[in-house]
């Protein structure tokens, strides 16, 4: 079966490309236009292939209330209400063609999590390339559908999303038209501990589903990240910042751009490193052939003396006979004078052995 695969801008991403990296710029403009311009201009420093945005306002993703519903309790943002939470963190609209535009200029691939069709709108305005569903609007089938209906790339976050939930979503996107899929698997901490991350369910993803599949990494350092690629992940989006210490709702928890510069490094490496089955000598080896073991004499031999146990060592390096000959040459008479610290070669030996 072929590795499955879709394409964001002309970039085609499969376990048969190099990582795609999505920088996930979120709130951590902190409501300024500038700042959100040099994480752009930072993202593609450091190599990211994306960078993505989130295009909501306080009053379509929940509402100003104060009851005890609408209110945050513990974790990072406790004591505040989601009003508020979203009202301080939202990227206001207006930015949007202005940092679109911006990321065009200076070319890396820019795209948006809609939270509601409205959100859908702007960006179709826009002619986004792509859209991402966040974890926590997995289950918001109908703006999946809403989506779908673009017919432009679709990736999915899977975080706190069950097996039924994670079906029905990848359904309702692809009964609605989404015919360029992925799946990222997450866990919807900030942070999440790595050992929340449960790697190997990225094989069973991909054997489940059959679709690109990748990682939204919530962890704070790149090991995790990393490691999803020898899983086969073949997207990572990670939170990105000018500065983790900038007090943003999101910032603590976000790479700075030299940890972004090495994570897009690191995931390169790790996918080269995977390769492919081959069990032939490769070609770094080759100078390191001659220091493999192999079979010299130890001591001076006379022509039609015979080859004892004490008279030849198993010894770097390797120009003799293999050692797995080792029984097979005991017994046998050498053919002429032979100096000690000489390989054991064919042309020693009474009965040649290969």
């Amino acid at each position: 079966m072929k590795n499955p695969k879709i394409k964001i801008n002309g970039r085609e991403i499969s376990e048969d490309s190099p990582p795609y990296i999505i920088a996930e710029l979120s709130a951590n403009h902190n409501g300024s236009i500038e700042t959100a311009m040099r994480i752009i201009e930072e993202a593609k420093k450091a190599k990211a292939d994306a960078i993505k945005l989130q295009t909501y306002t306080a009053d379509t993703i929940t509402l100003n209330s104060s009851n005890p519903d609408f209110q945050i309790h513990g974790g990072l943002w406790d004591g505040r209400t989601l009003y508020e939470l979203y009202d301080e963190a939202h990227m206001p609209w207006d930015w949007h063609e202005i940092l679109f535009k911006h990321a065009e200029k200076i070319g890396i691939t820019i795209f948006s999590s809609p939270f509601d069709n409205s959100a859908v709108d702007l960006l179709e305005d826009l002619n986004a390339p792509a859209y991402k569903i966040a974890s926590f609007e997995a289950i918001d089938l109908p703006l999946i559908e809403y989506v779908a209906s673009t017919g432009k790339p679709m990736i999915i976050s899977t975080g706190m999303a069950d097996l039924k939930e994670i079906e029905e979503a990848v359904y309702t996107a692809k009964n609605g038209g989404c015919s360029n899929l992925a799946i990222l698997h997450c866990v919807s901490g900030y942070p999440a501990p790595a050992e929340d991350y449960n790697l190997k369910t990225i094989l069973e993803m991909k054997k489940k589903f059959n679709l690109v599949t990748g990682l939204s990494d919530h962890t704070l350092d790149n090991n995790t990240a990393i490691a999803s690629i020898a899983l086969g992940a073949s997207i990572v989006e990670k939170h990105f910042t000018l500065d983790r210490e900038g007090g943003g709702p999101d910032d603590s928890f976000s790479l700075e751009p030299n940890e972004l510069n090495q994570l897009c490094k690191g995931v390169k490496v790790a996918w080269s490193a995977l390769g492919e089955v081959n069990f032939s000598k490769k070609s770094s080896e080759e100078a390191n052939l001659q220091f493999r073991r192999s079979l010299y004499f130890v001591k001076d031999m006379v022509k039609g003396e015979s080859i004892y146990e004490g008279s030849v060592r198993s010894v770097r390096p390797g120009f003799g006979i293999p050692p797995k000959y080792f029984k097979h040459i005991l017994g046998q008479k050498v053919i002429c004078d032979v100096k000690k610290d000489t390989p054991v070669k064919n042309e020693y030996l009474e009965k040649p052995i290969i």
